[in-house]
């Protein structure tokens, strides 16, 4: 990994200011040629009315010269992206940009931006982060970001909606939003009049203007900006996920554990999260989460917890109970951990990778073991490695091979797996751990351990 100065890289292409890093704190630089909107920004109540509403970032102005403005900006636990969001994470996050563009136009200011990356989760919510996306509104001029919006929201929405839940993958290859064409072709008229609309007839629009040389520009009032806007919100709040049957949908429904099992893994995560001591700033991954029974446990101790699944319907049921519950620390992901979300972007350094958002306090890996080393052939070694470059700590179940859940695994393959043993597992853990407890989970032949990266 190339050593990086302390300014984010992912903020080079705004010449308006960028974000750095200073003291565990979040600063912006406010560059001299955004000056007036920025004041405009603060003094016009628009920056009070988004932020009283919890739909915008807050930040402290600490510096201010001729050059430019410092301001501090609340920092947000853990960054997260459109391509790890569930569905009704993505619908949330769009719902808001709109938002934010309706509340914008009451000021005579615009979203000059509408990338999924402007939107960030915190304390259960989406909350707007970029403070430099906000522009005057021209009177006459047509919503300069709705495009953007489209490629970032509506249309990776509609795929997910009409075709597949896991179509929202597409936008680590399309890192400004899924292009219009793209997204009709695959949607083959699928998504009804809102399809036609903002992604049909859109793209259609696009691609005649680029091929040739007479483009007009098209006087639109802001009253029909305005209804343009709601008439999106409207759209979209209407669009509901399409259940599909999924592998890990309802896991809890089926497992091996009774009762006293059950009660006794739940006691031993709460005795090992409060062994380590978790402070409310600390970040806690809990991998393989299904719908975060036990990233509940944690939480309800302290830190903030990443309930990263592989499953659309256990992260949706997740996130769902995040918002019924006003659970602010917490927060559901999509992630394949045998393929995890990689660096993307210019110089791979946009968007960072699973590992690069690491080391965190504490990494979860309840009922997973068996899932990635029988199911996916990686071995014990490898994946201890792996986790310690994660996390200082790991709690971690081992489920052995006469468990019912790995018996269902070697139904359908072949038995490779000679090493696959609890004394191989300490053995290769045992190069990059400290085993700190273990304990055996009662009523069954699982056993959980705690340990500490040596």
């Amino acid at each position: 990994m190339k050593k990086r100065e302390n300014r984010e890289f992912s903020s080079f292409r705004d010449p308006a200011g960028y974000i750095y890093y200073e003291d565990n704190l979040v600063y912006r630089k406010i560059n001299k040629c955004y000056f007036k909107q920025y004041d405009y920004l603060m003094n016009s109540g628009l920056y009070d009315e988004l932020v009283s509403s919890g739909l915008l970032i807050s930040h402290k102005e600490v510096k201010r010269n001729k050059d430019y403005i410092v301001i501090c900006v609340e920092k947000i636990p853990f960054i997260s992206y459109p391509y790890e969001w569930c569905f009704e994470e993505l619908k949330d996050a769009g719902m808001l940009t709109l938002k934010i563009q309706e509340i914008c136009l009451k000021y005579d200011m615009v979203l000059k931006d509408a990338s999924g990356y402007n939107i960030q989760f915190y304390k259960g919510k989406p909350i707007f982060i970029d403070t430099l996306s906000f522009d005057f509104y021209v009177d006459g001029s047509a919503w300069g970001a709705y495009g953007q919006f489209c490629r970032h929201f509506m249309a990776p929405l509609l795929l997910m909606r009409y075709v597949d839940e896991n179509l929202n993958c597409l936008l680590k290859n399309y890192i400004d939003g899924i292009p219009l064409d793209v997204a009709s072709n695959v949607l083959k008229g699928r998504g009804g009049l809102v399809s036609l609309e903002h992604i049909r007839l859109h793209s259609r629009s696009i691609n005649k203007n680029s091929s040739g040389n007479n483009i007009k520009s098209v006087y639109m009032s802001k009253n029909s900006v305005v209804n343009m806007v709601l008439m999106m919100e409207r759209q979209i709040s209407k669009l509901r996920r399409k259940y599909c049957n999924s592998e890990w949908d309802k896991y809890y429904d089926n497992t091996n554990y009774d009762e006293i099992a059950d009660r006794c893994k739940v006691n031993c995560v709460r005795d090992y999260v409060k062994y380590i001591n978790i402070s409310n700033s600390d970040v806690i991954w809990d991998l393989g989460s299904n719908d975060g029974k036990y990233s509940r446990v944690v939480s309800d101790i302290g830190g903030y917890v990443i309930s990263f699944d592989i499953d659309v319907n256990a992260v949706n049921r997740s996130y769902n109970l995040v918002r019924e519950n006003n659970e602010k620390n917490i927060l559901p992901l999509l992630l394949d951990l045998t393929n995890p979300s990689p660096s993307i972007g210019v110089d791979l350094c946009e968007r960072k990778s699973f590992n690069d958002r690491a080391p965190v306090k504490c990494v979860i890996a309840l009922a997973l073991i068996h899932h990635i080393s029988i199911s996916n052939n990686v071995p014990f070694d490898k994946v201890a490695s792996w986790f310690s470059e994660l996390g200082e700590y790991l709690i971690i179940e081992f489920v052995p091979k006469d468990d019912s859940q790995v018996e269902k695994l070697l139904k359908t393959r072949n038995d490779i797996f000679d090493d696959y043993d609890i004394n191989n597992f300490e053995e290769c853990f045992g190069k990059y751990y400290k085993i700190v407890k273990k304990r055996d989970v009662k009523n069954s032949k699982r056993v959980i351990y705690l340990m500490k990266v040596v």
